[in-house]
This record gives structure tokens, sequence and C-alpha cells, in this order.
């Protein structure tokens, strides 16, 4: 009975390790085991204050890490500064479909919806963004998928998990404020929180990764590609230069401003048109992506149910074998 026990502990490790006994795996068309068990963050300005001794760090090119309040008593929170004005830094941000090239641990992303929004007073929210992504770590890969919230006018962007379908997380939730720098219109201040909550079978290191680790790497990468890219365009002289060409423009009168107007209309048209074309060609791509996926599920399901199966026989078979040695010696 030893060699069985030995056999089925195998076996059961063996299993673990191709990802088969996972009870909480992910998937596309299956909801989440719940609906929310973090609190959200509220858009808008954190409200961190920033004493001499933090503003040091952030001089130094440092992130300065603190804590919020919340619900479950309390959340880190790192401020960043960046060397890159506010539009550039929302740029990669909401980059998601390239975050594989830009974030760490980061082997897949892609958007899976976008959902255009018309802001009002009581509810300033633009855009509503549904994000596919994947982590990867030594014999662990976790999928999840995102509900991004995009306030542009209180200069926020907050997530959750999308609770129509299941991730490997728990439970997660996140905060973006980014505000021009205090003194230099060209770089940002940057604040970042995140919660997130793992299930018992995630390992320990994977955890502490997400909890700790993730905070400062996520202000690092979006404060590298962003410098990067305000490089890329030009810097600080080429932006210079557009305000100054924008300010002569706009001194040479009515007739001037006219003829802006109706430049500007005629592109933005164009760009409309172009972003309605996008939006039906990724609309189509993902329902594409969601019959692939469901398919893939399908087949996993079965290869499962087979493998447990085969499994199971020859658990049984190897035990009959033991009783068999046994009654024979």
């Amino acid at each position: 009975m030893k060699n069985l026990f030995v056999l089925t502990v195998t076996i059961l490790s063996l299993l673990n390790l191709q990802g088969i006994v996972v009870v909480d795996a992910s998937s596309f068309t299956d909801p989440h085991d719940h609906q929310g068990i973090v609190a959200p963050f509220t858009p808008g300005d954190p409200k961190i204050p920033l004493d001499k001794k933090a503003l040091e760090v952030l001089a130094s090119g440092k992130p300065y890490q603190t804590q919020i309040a919340s619900a479950t008593g309390g959340r880190g929170l790192v401020v960043q500064d960046v060397d890159a004005p506010t539009d550039v830094v929302w740029g990669r941000i909401l980059d998601y479909d390239n975050y594989t090239k830009m974030v760490p641990k980061t082997v897949e992303s892609k958007n899976y919806q976008v959902v255009d929004v018309k802001p009002t007073k009581s509810d300033p929210l633009s855009q509503i963004i549904y994000t596919r992504m994947k982590v990867g770590f030594p014999v662990l890969k976790l999928e999840f998928f995102i509900k991004h919230l995009y306030y542009p006018e209180l200069h926020s962007l907050t997530w959750t998990l999308d609770y129509t379908k299941k991730s490997d997380f728990n439970d997660s939730c996140g905060f973006w404020y980014v505000v021009p720098h205090p003194e230099d219109e060209f770089r940002t201040r940057l604040f970042y929180s995140v919660e997130v909550s793992m299930f018992d079978w995630v390992p320990k290191f994977v955890v502490d990764f997400m909890s700790t680790k993730a905070l400062t790497d996520a202000t690092a990468w979006v404060k590298k590609y962003s410098a990067l890219e305000f490089e890329k365009q030009g810097g600080k002289e080429a932006k210079s230069a557009t305000v100054a060409i924008d300010a002569a423009g706009n001194v040479n009168g009515e007739k001037t401003r006219k003829k802006q107007k109706k430049f500007r209309w005629f592109w933005q048209k164009k760009t409309d048109d172009l972003e309605k074309k996008r939006a039906e060609e990724e609309a189509k791509k993902a329902a594409e992506e969601a019959r692939i996926q469901a398919e893939e599920e399908a087949r996993k399901k079965i290869f499962i149910s087979w493998t447990r199966i085969g499994m199971g026989s020859a658990i049984f078979i190897f035990g009959i074998y033991n009783m068999h040695l046994g009654m024979s010696s």
C-alpha cells in the first residue's frame, strides 16, 4: 500500500503542475464567484499630503510610498514624478494592447470591449475599457478580466474585476490619478494604488509580489516608457514649439480662428469615421475571440475529464495490483 500512496501523490503533483486540478480556473464565458469583496476606489484627488520628506524622495527620482485608509484597514499607495506631460503618461497607461512590452510579469493583455460614455455633471465617466490580462510566474500563469473606468475630467482611472467572467484572482481593484507636476508643465505627478485578494491555492510568493512589489513596479514602468515616448516625440523643445505655433495662430484674428475651426471639424469627422470603423472591427474580433475561447474551454473540460478518468483508472488498477502483491506475500 505504500507504493500506492507514493504513486497517488506523484500523479496528483504532476496534475497540479499541469494546472489540471486547479478548481478556480479562469473562464471567459462563466461568471465570477461573487460581485466584489474589496471596496472599489473613488475617482478624483486622493488628497495625499506630501511633506518635506516625501518631496525630497520624489525630487531624487524615487517613488514615495504611503498608506491610505480603506474598508479593510489600509492600502499601499505610491507617488511618482514622471519626466513627461500628462497626455503622454495617459497614453502609456491606456495602451493595454501593448502591456506585454512594458509591464513586468504580463504575458498577455488585450482589450475585448471599449465603451464610450457621454460624461455628465453628476457622473463624469467617459469610457469603460474591458481588458483580458495574464501574468506569468514560474510554473504558474494567472488570467483575469478587468473593467476600467476612465474619468478624464477627474484625472482618474479606477478598476475592478469584470465579474461577468471568472478570474484567477479572487478580487482586485485599483486606481490611477495623473496630474501635471506643480512646478513643471512638462512633467507629471502620478498616484497609484491597488488591492488584490488571491485564492488560497495561489503560492505565497505570488501573493507577496502582487501586494507589495507590484506597487512600485507599476509606477516604474510608467515612468520609464512615458519618458521614452516623450523623448521620441521631441521632448520639451518640440512641445514648446507646438504651443508657440498655436499661440501665434490665435492672434491672427477671427479669420484664422474660423479656418482652424473648419480644419478641426474636417479632421474630427475623419477621426470619428476611423474610430467607428475600428470599433466595428474590434467588435467582430472580440466576438471571434469569444467563440474560439469557448471552444478551447470546452476542449479543455473534455481533456480534464478524460485525464481524471484515466488517472482514476490507473490508481484503481495499481491498488488492485498492490492488494494482489500483499495477498501473494
